[in-house]
């Protein structure tokens, strides 16, 4: 099973999305910075997943995601 993830940081007020095939192990991964992107820009809290049953549906999803805008990730977000 894969999963795209949205997470949020509180202190940069920023999102950050991706996949993985276990987002509990992924957030830890961000959150002891030692992703190049996340790293340095205080806690972050996963704050939407979604899984789908192939990688390549999980990053067609993906790059769906990143091109949304910022109401769009917000509204996707209550939804869930």
């Amino acid at each position: 099973m894969y999963y795209v993830y949205i997470i949020f940081s509180k202190n940069f007020d920023v999102y950050y999305k991706g996949f993985s095939e276990n987002v509990t192990q992924r957030l830890l991964y961000h959150n002891e910075n030692r992703s190049k992107y996340t790293s340095n820009k205080g806690i972050w809290e996963l704050v939407y997943s979604k899984a789908f049953g192939t990688k390549k549906e999980t990053l067609v999803e993906e790059l769906r995601l990143k091109k949304l805008n910022r109401k769009s990730i917000e509204s996707l977000i209550q939804s869930q």
